[in-house]
C-alpha cells in the first residue's frame, strides 16, 4: 500500500512554469510506473506522462517538448515540470503508483492557466 500526496499546483499565465511533485508514503523504488493524469472540468481523464522503475519515460502527445516527468528514489518521490503552459493544460493533475495489481491515486493538485 502506499498512500501519494501531490502539490505544486496553482494559477499561472500562458506561457508559465510550474513544478508539481508527488509525495509516496514509502519507498518507490520497487514501484513499476509512477503516473500523472489529468482531468479537465467536463473532460475525461488523460495519461500525461509516466515513469517506470527502470526510468523510461512515456508522454502524451499534447505534452511532449513541454513536460518533463521524473523521479527521486531517494526522496520517494515523483516530478512534473512543466513549461510553456497553455490554457488547455488546466485541470486536476493526479499522481499514480501502480503497485502489485493496484493502481493507488492521490488526492490531485489543481493547475489553471490564464490566457
Amino acid at each position: 500500500q502506499v498512500q501519494l500526496v501531490e502539490s505544486g499546483g496553482g494559477l499561472v499565465q500562458t506561457g508559465g512554469s510550474l513544478r508539481l511533485s508527488c509525495a509516496a508514503s514509502r519507498s518507490i523504488s520497487s514501484i513499476n510506473a509512477m503516473v500523472w493524469y489529468r482531468q479537465a472540468p467536463g473532460k475525461q481523464r488523460e495519461l500525461v506522462a509516466g515513469i517506470s522503475s527502470s526510468g523510461r519515460t512515456n508522454y502524451a502527445d499534447s505534452v511532449k517538448g513541454r513536460i518533463t516527468i521524473s523521479r527521486d528514489n531517494t526522496k520517494n518521490s515523483v516530478y512534473l515540470q512543466m513549461n510553456s503552459l497553455k490554457p488547455e493544460d488546466t485541470a486536476v493533475y493526479y499522481c499514480t503508483a501502480n503497485l502489485g495489481l493496484r493502481t493507488y491515486w492521490g488526492q490531485g493538485t489543481q493547475v489553471t492557466v490564464s490566457s
